[in-house]
């Protein structure tokens, strides 16, 4: 494969940050953090009430990401300090999810504040090194090198995954007391596998800088006037608008079978190791997957194509998850979500990266992940509040479950709709996201 020998040690260095922050999101929003909330810190509760409280707190930690993203993405902007934002996101949140070792069992509240902080870091991290993008690549390389990020957070997450799982499973063959311990290790394994794989990123990618720095890292009255100049002008920019509104449609359903998935398999009553295991398949199915979307789709054009098919996959696997009936249907769907989960999340960065004005990343990314978080905050609160009106109306617990999931195929219905506007002028014509930006 010729276009591999083009990586540089930027690119390399770039997308180890997947690989490094991936580990977060398979062993701790993926699998054993609802898991253990579940089982550990909720025991004897009510599992209507925990999915409640597991949404309820994912959906507040949104609205603050929501509140603060852009401003201090624009900071980045200003004051060239995109890296700077990055190792503070990367250093708190791998600290604060280490400490989850120290959380005794039954104590909910603590868990779930040091998980919603460290979720904070973690996504807030995720703008800076997003925006970073345009810094080590360029527009015809942007879905290739986006796409090998993915690849390689999906491999690496997924190698910590069933290493921790191992432990989790047969604890005696690491010489970790019981399994409890071994998942409370867990924690500790992702901060220090977290912070670890950065130290290339800090060391090797060059950022670029603005012409001029604008202001400070910590004049906020800078950020808020490029937030407000941004503002004044986006409805002028139809491509990026329309585009911002799709993506936080379609994204909020990716987003909510990514984080609910374990938590919907467990409130239907399947095992644990189950579980597990179809979180596996997707992180190992995803690793070539997502690689193959960067070689097949190229382009603008070819970024929209693939965007179009993973939207429609991600459709028919919210209908078919309300009608699972066993472990072998839940592996099913795992495969199915392994080949597209990658491919949406990099060619839509890519797109993203592509139709955005240049030296503004920060900024735009900031409201990009802004958009992206706020879907957070819909999904699972639109999970749990439906599930507790079915389940208040006199549903059973298993069939307000499954509504609840059902209803996240609007997300990709309306998405769909909005991305194909995004792509057409007032007369119905296809246009050139990127001529509009000039």
């Amino acid at each position: 494969m010729g276009i591999l020998k083009n990586i540089t040690k930027e690119d390399l260095s770039w997308v180890l940050y997947d690989w490094a922050n991936s580990a977060y999101a398979t062993t701790v929003l993926a699998v054993f953090f609802p898991l253990f909330f579940n089982e550990y810190w909720s025991a004897g509760e009510d599992t209507t009430v925990t999915t409640a409280r597991l949404g309820i707190a994912t959906s507040v930690t949104g609205v603050i990401l929501m509140t603060v993203s852009p401003v201090t993405g624009a900071l980045s902007d200003l004051a060239g300090s995109k890296k700077r934002y990055l190792f503070y996101a990367t250093l708190a949140g791998s600290l604060s999810t280490a400490c989850l070792f120290f959380v005794p069992g039954g104590s909910w509240l603590p868990a779930l504040l040091l998980f919603s902080f460290s979720s904070f870091c973690f996504s807030g991290g995720i703008i800076f090194y997003d925006s970073l993008l345009n810094s080590v690549a360029g527009r015809k390389r942007l879905n290739f090198v986006s796409a090998l990020g993915y690849s390689l957070g999906y491999l690496g997450g997924g190698m910590l995954l069933a290493l921790n799982i191992l432990a989790a499973t047969k604890p005696e063959l690491l010489g970790i007391a019981d399994s409890t311990t071994a998942v409370k290790l867990s924690f500790v394994s992702v901060g220090v596998w977290w912070m670890l794989f950065s130290i290339p990123l800090f060391k090797f990618v060059q950022e670029r800088k603005p012409e001029v720095k604008e202001a400070h890292s910590h004049d906020f009255a800078a950020g808020f006037r490029k937030i407000r100049d941004t503002l004044s002008h986006i409805r002028n920019i139809k491509g990026v608008f329309l585009f911002l509104l799709a993506y936080w449609l379609y994204i909020d359903g990716v987003d909510t079978i990514i984080r609910m998935a374990v938590d919907y398999g467990k409130s239907l009553g399947f095992e644990s190791g189950s579980l597990i295991k179809a979180i596996l398949i997707t992180q190992f199915v995803g690793f070539p997957a997502a690689l193959l979307t960067g070689i097949l789709f190229k382009g603008v054009k070819g970024a929209r194509k693939g965007i179009y098919f993973t939207i429609a996959v991600y459709f028919g696997v919210s209908i078919l998850g309300a009608f699972m009936k066993n472990e072998t249907h839940f592996y099913a769907l795992a495969v199915t979500v392994g080949l597209v989960q990658g491919g949406i999340q990099a060619l839509s960065r890519s797109y993203f990266a592509c139709i955005i004005p240049e030296n503004r990343e920060g900024e735009f990314f900031g409201f990009y992940n802004m958009i992206g978080k706020f879907a957070v905050i819909l999904g699972p609160l639109f999970i749990a509040v439906t599930g507790l009106i079915l389940r208040s109306s006199g549903f059973s617990a298993d069939s307000a479950t499954r509504g609840g999931i059902m209803s996240v195929s609007l997300f990709f219905i309306v998405g769909g709709v909005l991305f194909y506007m995004s792509g057409k002028d007032k007369h119905g014509n296809n246009i050139d996201n990127k001529d509009q930006l000039n």
